[in-house]
């Protein structure tokens, strides 16, 4: 597990633990982001479920959908107070989430579970390779591809480019999710951006999937989307946006290190995915890579500009 170190001074002599108060108010943002972790994998791999049903893009939907019910009914926002830039990053943000969901799923629907989050991990790893300056960063990405290389082993017959190109632009809507959400987990109090953001990504989502999705849409399907939002996405949505208000997203990249160990672990326990040792060895190096990479610290003490909702 990735631990977040405090980038302040040292405390004064006499703090208690000899650590100062930003260390310690950091420690919650670390286990909320390990929690989401977890959530995720689980989520994802309860999911595969719905697959033969709707198919990998209309779970994605029904998912998003019931998400958006819930935080929409929990947090009744009023867009219409809000400033234009704040709601304009809320959307966007719904867009990426929904590229996201969309993306990985169809990933998990073709390759294991620990190889497509071993690819989606580029994302928070360039996001904090980009935060830190050095050239030694430089050499994080580079151990995290041959990692990816050798999960994905793509000069194999028998690899599925389509799922390992998903996982890969999932990775890109990882990164734009990462910022996104910071800023609007600043310019907005509570879950209100991602009420905003939810109903944005479930019209994305929709366009994608209800044509293809909607024929096969059974009420055993609906049912089941609403209990699975639960675990994926509302809480780990919520847990994030929440740690990510009290982390660097640098840092936060450093916490999503663990995402290939617990997909890994996921995917055998859950699926029966077991990998063959080099790409166990892969999802370590691209483990090891990330959080090489993302140097972690405590966000500035100052509080954030929020928009009354």
């Amino acid at each position: 597990m990735a631990l977040v170190r405090d980038a302040a001074p040292p405390a004064p002599t006499g703090a208690p633990d000899g650590r100062t108060a930003a260390t310690r108010r950091s420690v919650p943002g670390v286990g909320l982001a390990v929690a989401s972790v977890f959530c995720v994998q689980l989520g994802a791999a309860a999911s595969t479920s719905l697959f033969a049903a709707v198919g990998p893009a209309g779970a994605a939907w029904l998912r998003l959908s019931w998400a958006a019910v819930i935080f929409v009914l929990v947090t009744r926002p009023r867009a219409w107070a809000m400033a234009r830039r704040d709601l304009v990053a809320a959307v966007l943000l719904g867009v990426v989430s929904a590229g996201m969901t969309l993306l990985f799923f169809e990933a998990i629907a073709r390759i294991p579970l620990a190889t497509a989050v071993a690819c989606e991990l580029m994302g928070p790893l360039a996001v904090a390779v980009a935060r830190r300056a050095g050239r030694l960063g430089l050499a994080w990405p580079a151990l995290a591809g041959a990692g990816v290389l050798l999960v994905t082993q793509p000069w194999r017959s028998s690899a599925d480019l389509v799922g390992i190109g998903c996982a890969l632009a999932a990775a890109i809507c990882w990164a734009g999710y990462i910022l996104l959400t910071q800023r609007v987990g600043d310019r907005l109090t509570g879950l209100t951006g991602l009420a905003i953001s939810m109903p944005a990504a479930a019209l994305v989502a929709g366009a994608v999937a209800a044509p293809q999705a909607l024929p096969r849409v059974t009420a055993g399907a609906v049912v089941a989307a609403a209990g699975l939002a639960l675990l994926l996405p509302v809480l780990p949505y919520a847990l994030e946006l929440i740690a990510l208000r009290r982390l660097e997203s640098a840092a936060f990249g450093t916490l999503m290190s663990v995402e290939p160990a617990a997909a890994l672990l996921v995917g055998v326990v859950v699926l029966g995915q077991v990998p063959q040792a080099i790409q166990a060895l892969g999802v370590l190096l691209v483990t090891a890579a990330a959080a090489a990479a993302a140097r972690t610290g405590r966000r500035p003490s100052a509080p954030p500009t929020q928009t009354p909702t």
